[in-house]
């Protein structure tokens, strides 16, 4: 074979391997887009009577007992009859509470937050929920707290045509109006995930 036949068959052989490459690494660039796409398209459907089967890495950042405490909060918002926005609305108030835990204490015992008459405050649970709201023993049950809260919402007249925060502010009276609406992305996000289908 002459010197040219070979440097020909070798340039052809050189080209195909990069036609091979050049194959291969736009196929790992099309996966690098689409398979987060298709995750996006197909977001979490998780039954909300079933927490063991709540992802291990969480929903839009809260997991463990977070994630089992606002599908306490849904499931109470659902047998009191209300929809996605008022499911979204008692999430979003436990958020801004307690950060989805159910704790023995409140802003007493962490800042030293008195009452407007001096009195301290004797908040406590999910929902940071004084004496005034009921007995100890209900404001640290998370269904308890949740029904609470609810209850106090429900009376509240047009409460679906306020802003969120301020809805649940009217609910809470709390000193800041704007409090928990940095919490209501997440808080829908965690609603929609705990809403899929469950078995029967």
């Amino acid at each position: 074979m002459s010197a040219r036949r070979r440097r020909a068959r070798r340039g052809r052989s050189g080209a195909a391997w990069f036609a091979v490459g050049g194959a291969v690494l736009t196929m790992a660039a099309l996966l690098f887009v689409l398979v987060p796409l298709a995750a996006a398209r197909n977001p979490l459907s998780l039954c909300v009577e079933h927490p063991s089967t709540f992802p291990q890495d969480g929903v839009a950042g809260w997991h463990g007992d977070q994630l089992e405490n606002a599908a306490l909060i849904i499931s109470t918002a659902k047998s009191e009859g209300l929809e996605r926005d008022g499911q979204v609305l008692g999430v979003m108030a436990a958020m801004g509470e307690s950060s989805l835990h159910n704790i023995g204490y409140g802003d007493w015992e962490t800042s030293g937050v008195v009452n407007p008459d001096g009195s301290r405050t004797t908040s406590i649970g999910l929902f940071q929920q004084q004496e005034w709201w009921g007995s100890e023993e209900t404001r640290m049950d998370p269904v308890g707290a949740a029904e609470l809260f609810y209850t106090r919402l429900k009376r509240l007249d047009g409460w679906r045509d306020l802003q969120p925060s301020h809805a649940i502010h009217r609910v809470q009276i709390n000193t800041d109006p704007e409090h928990y609406a940095r919490f209501e992305a997440d808080a829908g996000e965690i609603v929609d995930a705990l809403s899929g289908p469950c078995p029967a």
